[in-house]
């Protein structure tokens, strides 16, 4: 006997993942639900390769019998309905930002932190963590195990599709007009977006960092480790799919970079290339469609003590959410629901 499953957001970029990914992965559905706003109600969306599901109003939806949430909205509608539908009985899966930070909810990336989602029936809702930051967590959980971090440095270079849909068609919108000499419309952007990189997402808080790198110090923190000391700047650029990350790190004890090659071949969802020549190297065009963290340019900084570099690729629609949100829900089903 299989799960009751509900998609909340099944019409945009990470719903409509889910949902292939569920699929793909042979999820044990007994049952699916396509949930979104209003304005989507009535349109179909794909479920792998045969079936097709109508799309249902969010609001009002009865989660009795629901055993599985997997939610892609908005921190703010979030908030509205992840309770009531955690009170119903059912298990929430959150993509936004909304629980992230609550104590009593467990912020999750299955190969690196499984056993906090022993914790999940305190609120009965679980956070998936930012798209930048799962990645992340992916590539440093082995690194910190053997060496332990102590300070991590990142650069941030990520797709205009973790803005969502409007803002891939911003990008590919503003690229045609340059090339016929149209004027260029910004509309989720603060700058032009084709051919430019901004140093800017989400918005700007007190001490001039954005909340963007906010959230990826104070969730990889809860993740990791507290005592990981973490500073970021967060860059959108002009590519659609796949964030990349330029990382430095500080370690407590020496670790080589060969050392954390060979630990970072053996950990689950990662995929080293890392080769001293051209094209040796994994960039976001080749990583989008990929269930894996790549790691590449793996290299020791001999400018601090104990110090290394590396850069961290990953689908950021994929593991960057809809795919860590699946994980979430089979390692639930595995080791704490039953039928």
């Amino acid at each position: 006997m299989g799960y009751k499953v509900a998609v909340v957001g099944a019409t945009g970029n990470v719903g409509r993942e889910i949902l292939a990914i569920l699929a793909e992965r042979d999820f044990p559905a007994d049952e699916v639900r396509a949930l979104a706003s209003e304005n989507s109600v009535g349109r179909e969306v794909s479920f792998g390769d045969d079936d097709v599901l109508k799309v249902e109003p969010l609001s009002g939806f009865d989660f009795r019998g629901i055993d599985l949430v997997l939610s892609s909205t908005g921190a703010k509608v979030s908030a509205e309905f992840a309770p009531r539908a955690a009170a119903a009985g059912a298990v929430v899966i959150d993509n936004s930002s909304q629980f992230r930070m609550d104590p009593d909810v467990p912020l999750v990336v299955p190969e690196v932190n499984p056993n906090a989602l022993a914790g999940f029936g305190r609120r009965n809702i679980v956070a998936n963590p930012n798209c930048a930051t799962i990645q992340l967590a992916v590539a440093l959980a082995p690194l910190h195990r053997i060496a332990r971090i102590r300070r991590v440095v990142v650069a941030t270079y990520q797709a205009v599709s973790g803005a969502g849909k409007e803002a891939m068609d911003e990008l590919f919108t503003q690229t045609r007009a340059i090339y016929v000499n149209d004027p260029l419309q910004k509309e989720n952007f603060t700058k032009q977006i084709a051919f430019n990189v901004i140093p800017h997402i989400d918005v700007f808080m007190d001490d001039g960092s954005t909340r963007e790198e906010w959230k990826m110090a104070v969730e990889t923190k809860k993740i990791l480790d507290p005592k990981i000391k973490v500073t970021a700047t967060c860059v959108r650029v002009p590519t659609f799919i796949g964030h990349a990350e330029a990382v430095n790190l500080e370690f407590e004890r020496p670790l080589s970079a060969e050392d954390a090659r060979a630990a970072l071949r053996r950990a689950p969802g990662v995929s080293v290339v890392d080769h001293r020549a051209d094209e040796g190297y994994v960039t976001p065009v080749e990583c989008a469609g990929d269930d894996l963290v790549f790691v590449s340019r793996i290299r020791d900084d001999i400018t601090v003590e104990n110090g290394l570099s590396l850069w961290i690729v990953a689908d950021n629609l994929r593991k960057g959410a809809a795919l860590n949100a699946v994980q979430i829900a089979e390692a639930l089903t595995k080791d704490h629901l039953r039928r």
